[in-house]
């Protein structure tokens, strides 16, 4: 299967991860990553108890992405009178990265293990558009990481998740 080259769109816990196991070069590298602005504030919410990996530099990591996009009221209304027809909370990233992601009229992925934000994905038809971090670094050339990417961050956990999801739907 052939590289990806659309945009790749990160929540919180991708841009975590990814500096917490020293991946986010490799990752900014290899694909045009963007995101939005709530989802960037989030990274610096609660910094003072995450360990040194996991603290992000907020001037680098701007620097560092394609784009962090704003979101309007608008896109949010939108995605609010959607969510009332479902049981699915999303968090503030999350909710910010949904109301950008469907006025996008290009070829993008998300990348985030968040369960709400998925289980929205596959509602919404666009299973196909979710992408593990580990797929991403393995296929950007990083196929190990030290340490070890968490579970929730594996092809075979989003696999798995999405699997159940779709199952739920028929």
């Amino acid at each position: 299967m052939p590289r990806f080259n659309g945009s790749i769109l990160v929540d919180t816990n991708t841009i975590i991860e990814a500096h917490r196991v020293s991946a986010w070069k490799a990752l900014t590298g290899g694909y045009a990553v963007e995101t939005v602005e709530a989802v960037q504030s989030e990274t610096h919410t609660g910094f003072q108890r995450r360990d040194p990996e996991e603290r992000i530099d907020q001037a680098a990591l701007r620097a560092s992405l394609k784009a962090v996009h704003p979101v309007t009221s608008a896109q949010k209304a939108r995605l609010k009178l959607m969510l009332m027809e479902l049981d699915i909370d999303l968090d503030e990233g999350e909710f910010a990265l949904w109301a950008h992601l469907l006025e996008r009229g290009d070829d993008w992925r998300l990348c985030g293990p968040d369960r709400a934000s998925l289980k929205f994905g596959v509602k919404h038809g666009r299973r196909d558009r979710m992408i593990s971090l580990e797929a991403l670094l393995a296929d950007a050339g990083m196929a190990k990481t030290r340490p070890p990417l968490r579970e929730n961050h594996t092809k075979a956990w989003l696999d798995r998740v999405l699997a159940e999801y779709a199952m739920e739907g028929l």
